[in-house]
């Protein structure tokens, strides 16, 4: 199965990705984490990258979508795959629906967590994430068991600088000018897309997606 997962920053696309992948045969792709592997291991993709993250700069679609269409050709697993976050823009879900296509495969369902502006930008303030096994905890909604340090791991856990409230509103209007038009991508090509209300706490959402994917549960 492949699934995409897309909503508003702080909707809690991370925190129901890393479940997906407490199930067996499931792997969670972050173009985040692909362009920091990428950098680390110093590859051709990586050290283009890392030209337009060193200088602030957005990497364009384009080296994304290489990113990408690198790791679905370089895994040898038929594990289900949940992508986090991505395509962004409606050029990366074109460019994934061709790299789909190529392996013989297509995407099964796209869930979309939805929120209000308001909601979201008083929950990033209190996200904090692992920067090990990329757990995803609020300090309002869903604490580690002691403060500032990940469950999973003990790692120090960290607050990124673009979850502070003063950037939310950039991002939500980046959103909703380059993210909401995949969804309508998705839906005029005929996929399955269904919609899942991210106010909700993160048990019952979880339960939700849980639904919309026909998951035993777990």
């Amino acid at each position: 199965m492949y699934v995409v997962l897309l909503g508003p920053p702080g909707v809690g696309k991370g925190t129901q990705g890393v479940f997906l992948t407490t199930r067996p045969d499931w792997t969670r792709i972050v173009t985040g984490d692909l362009l920091r592997d990428s950098v680390a291991s110093d590859s051709i993709l990586g050290l283009e990258a890392e030209k337009y993250m060193i200088q602030g700069r957005l990497v364009p679609d384009e080296l994304i979508v290489a990113l990408v269409r690198d790791h679905l050709i370089n895994r040898q697993s038929d594990a289900n795959l949940v992508f986090d976050g991505f395509p962004r823009t409606k050029l990366q879900a074109s460019e994934l629906t061709k790299m789909l296509e190529l392996l013989g495969k297509s995407m099964d369902t796209v869930v979309v967590l939805e929120a209000e502006d308001q909601a979201l930008v008083e929950r990033i303030s209190g996200r904090r994430s692992c920067p090990d096994c990329k757990a995803i905890y609020n300090i309002h909604t869903s604490p580690p068991e002691k403060s500032g340090v990940c469950d999973n791991d003990d790692s120090v856990l960290i607050h990124r600088t673009d979850d502070d409230p003063e950037t939310v509103a950039s991002r939500l209007e980046v959103y909703r000018s380059e993210t909401e038009p995949v969804i309508r991508y998705y839906e005029e090509i005929g996929s399955r897309v269904c919609r899942v209300d991210g106010n909700k706490d993160i048990c019952e959402v979880r339960t939700r997606i849980t639904q919309a994917l026909a998951l035993e549960k777990i």
